[in-house]
């Protein structure tokens, strides 16, 4: 079975978003880190900047290949996870955790899949 959080909302692009009234948080599930394999570079967006849902707002760069990273919703960009810029292979070690990319101010985040889905998505 593909570890899933329930708690969690997901996109058909593989990222994960927690909400926290109009902050949500992002990452990319445990599914899009194996198959990237060892990460070894991430670019996340700069904090102020505000994007629309769907815009490409990052990469996640590994030994195999690159990975866009999508805006799951509208908003302003309001942390990044530095972190992940000074140690990406948090990201395979711990993608709903200390993996997260960055945090967003939104109005919503309509049209989400829940872990149920998102499962069904990846064939789990």
């Amino acid at each position: 079975m593909a570890d899933v959080p329930s708690d969690l909302h997901y996109t058909t692009d593989h990222e994960w978003v927690k909400t926290d009234g109009e902050v949500i948080t992002v990452g990319i599930t445990r599914y899009a880190a194996d198959a990237l394999g060892d990460v070894v570079y991430v670019d996340h967006p700069a904090v102020g900047s505000t994007h629309q849902k769907g815009a490409i707002v990052g990469e996640v760069e590994s030994t195999k290949s690159v990975g866009e990273i999508f805006s799951p919703a509208s908003g302003e960009i309001v942390e990044t996870n530095q972190a992940v810029v000074d140690a990406p292979e948090t990201i395979n070690a711990d993608p709903y955790g200390d993996g997260w990319l960055f945090r967003m101010k939104t109005d919503g985040v309509d049209g989400l899949m829940d872990a149920a889905a998102y499962t069904e998505l990846i064939g789990g």
